[in-house]
């Protein structure tokens, strides 16, 4: 996964034109900051590789349930005889 820098600097002045005081705007950035210090982006990749371990998941899955069904196929079948 990777990270997004964050602009403090640039934050804080978009804040002051919008009418906040400096110390204010400083505040509400460094916030802001904080909170999203432990965010991180997905990737591609990431996504890649999730999407690959669910896609095995399912066959195993598939192929366990194939085999219950083929198993209660064959003992209905050895009741019948």
């Amino acid at each position: 996964m990777s990270t997004v820098t964050f602009d403090t600097l640039k934050f804080v002045e978009i804040l002051k034109k919008s009418g906040f005081d400096e110390e204010r705007a400083k505040g509400i950035a460094n916030a802001y900051q904080s909170a999203s210090d432990d965010r991180e982006l997905v990737t591609k990749q990431d996504l890649q590789i999730q999407l690959t371990d669910m896609k095995f998941d399912m066959l195993k899955w598939i192929i366990g349930l194939a085999l219950a069904q083929f198993s209660v196929l064959i003992g209905i079948l050895m009741k019948m005889h």
